[in-house]
């Protein structure tokens, strides 16, 4: 048996829309894998009971099929479905990762993002790398049509997790079929600046990066009580506030030693709101680790 830790994972950032992804410290989901004739796959942990087993309808059931590589695959959730910190795309890499380890596939990390991403599309159904390149590769991402770029950044950070659901497929609904000239100009000023706070390691630069004038308001709408966490993060020490992925959970940038104070502030601004929700004191992770 093998046994691989991939990490949650934070997608858009704001401005980087279906390109920019982080690993994050945690949550983590746990996959474990031993070779069979056939693939059967077993969930437990957060949101198992809304996750099929069936191989047809779980990512990493397309994993082992791309991979040719049949397996037992037993999955512990620390992700919950469903909560915009990649939740698919962590079993996804997992089993990718560990599939590849145990069937010596010889695949790379970088040549593995594609396969977890087309197992992610049986859930989410589009193959974006955005949360499955993070989740293997660790760091800050910057995937595109022909390869992915990652980033050893360190920026603190604060995942807010609502007890609310908004699914992949809802969010994507309510994505703008287009934007103002001002709003491309700016989106792209946000990003770059983004980018180079992640390789400087500046959090306030990051921070700054996170605005975007295009999707996060149409699916901020979708987040209850998201303008007043958002705006107490804010007050309590943040640098930047997004959606993370597709929602609910809310991101916050920050310096060092500010996060605790920023995490109450959103579970309070949450329960304001009359949601209840837990905070995660996270920061940009390592990719996927195998253990035998």
């Amino acid at each position: 048996m093998l046994t691989v830790r991939a990490p949650a994972t934070s997608a858009n950032l704001g401005s980087g829309f279906d390109v920019f992804g982080v690993a994050l410290d945690r949550p983590a989901d746990v996959v474990r894998v031993s070779k069979a004739d056939r693939t059967t796959i077993s969930v437990t942990g957060a949101g198992s009971q809304f996750i099929p087993e069936d191989p047809e309808k779980n990512t990493v059931g397309a994993v082992a099929e791309a991979l040719d590589a049949p397996a037992h695959i037993r999955i512990d959730k620390g992700v919950r479905p469903a909560s915009g910190l990649g939740s698919s795309a962590a079993s996804a890499a997992a089993a990718a990762v560990a599939l590849n380890e145990l069937y010596d596939r010889g695949r790379t990390r970088e040549e593995l993002v594609p396969i977890a991403a087309e197992g992610e599309a049986v859930v989410s159904g589009a193959a974006h790398a955005d949360n499955v390149a993070p989740s293997i590769l660790g760091g800050f991402t910057i995937a595109r049509e022909d390869g992915v770029t990652s980033v050893d950044a360190s920026i603190p950070l604060v995942a807010c997790l609502p007890d609310i659901v908004v699914s992949t497929r809802d969010a994507r609904r309510v994505v703008p079929d287009g934007a103002r000239m001002e709003e491309v100009v700016e989106t792209v000023g946000n990003a770059a600046t983004l980018a180079v706070g992640m390789a400087r390691g500046d959090p306030e630069l990051v921070g700054r990066g996170m605005a975007d004038p295009v999707v996060t308001p149409s699916r901020a709408e979708l987040i209850e009580g998201y303008a007043a966490v958002r705006e107490t993060a804010f007050d309590a020490g943040a640098t930047g506030v997004t959606i993370s992925g597709a929602g609910p959970a809310v991101l916050a940038a920050c310096y060092p030693g500010r996060r605790r104070e920023i995490a109450a502030a959103m579970v309070d601004a949450f329960d304001d709101a009359g949601v209840d929700a837990r905070a995660y004191q996270t920061g940009i992770g390592r990719g996927a680790e195998v253990f035998r």
